[in-house]
């Protein structure tokens, strides 16, 4: 087998929160995803029921999913791997929900983290995320001097809009977000600017913006093709999220269709892996 790209669609995304219209039941959010191609979803296994359900639609149609969650504590892991044994799981995705000041805080989590994942046999990203213990790009970058080896889920819009990078990004900023891409493991899509985490894509005043990450992303994939084993696999997490995430006019509306920018970032991600998979082999990140 070659290395491949699965693309997902994250079912937080799919929620719409609209104040005169009901959400999509969950079928049709799943049955949305299935038709409009995308290989699997990412699933908050921090309620047992939903991910239950979610995955039993998942396996049915040849889909694969990640078990997304959000732990406080140590001890907070071990449902959600107690869950991906019974379920399944390409890999976790964790959002470390704590906020420690000091890098000796951090590490008997990750260290217990990491711990608890090798027993199970899971693999564990931990995710690059505002208000988390990732929150910062300079505090994650002592984080990595300390754990060389952690697995990274680089979701950089929160990086650019944190440190509200200057426009152009100078090849400072971009070593940095680099250097989160060579600990990356997984990707998750959002596009944003120096000053609001999510934009469309369509607009022509973002373009810019939608250049730079797919600059990145690109980066990324070459990086990850060089770590992985020939018949790894890279999943790419669609996250648009809902308002607030998504943008609102007075009426409460969003400005852009979310889910038709979701499947365009689909068909981007998967054009611009076939381009570098068909480069000549030994292509060197950018």
């Amino acid at each position: 087998m070659a290395q491949q790209l699965r693309v997902l669609q994250s079912l937080w995304a799919m929620e719409r929160r609209l104040a005169d219209e009901g959400e999509w039941p969950l079928q049709t959010q799943l049955a949305m995803i299935r038709d409009a191609g995308f290989d699997g979803a990412g699933v908050r296994f921090i309620d047992p029921v939903f991910a239950r359900e979610v995955t039993s639609f998942l396996r049915a149609h040849g889909m694969i999913w990640q078990a997304q969650c959000y732990p406080k504590s140590l001890d907070d892991l071990k449902p959600v791997l107690e869950l991906v044994a019974r379920l399944g799981a390409d890999h976790v995705n964790l959002q470390p929900d704590v906020r420690p000041r000091r890098l000796a805080d951090c590490i008997p989590l990750l260290e217990g983290w990491r711990r608890l994942a090798a027993e199970a046999g899971v693999a564990v990203h931990v995710e690059t995320h505002r208000d988390r213990m990732t929150t910062d790009l300079f505090f994650m970058l002592d984080l990595l001097d300390c754990f060389p080896d952690l697995r990274l889920t680089a979701d950089l819009s929160h990086y650019l809009v944190g440190r509200e990078f200057a426009w152009p990004v100078d090849d400072v900023n971009h070593a940095m977000i680099h250097r989160i891409l060579d600990n990356a493991w997984g990707i998750h899509g959002r596009i944003a600017s120096r000053e609001q985490v999510q934009i469309s894509l369509g607009f022509p005043q973002h373009q810019g913006w939608v250049s730079l990450f797919m600059g990145w992303w690109d980066y990324g994939i070459r990086s990850w093709r060089k770590r992985a084993g020939p018949d790894a696999t890279l999943t790419f997490l669609c996250e648009l999220g809902p308002p607030p995430y998504a943008i609102t006019g007075p009426d409460g509306r969003e400005l852009s269709d979310r889910w038709q920018d979701a499947l365009v970032m689909k068909d981007m991600i998967r054009a611009l892996w076939d381009r570098i998979a068909n480069e000549p082999q030994g292509a060197l990140p950018h």
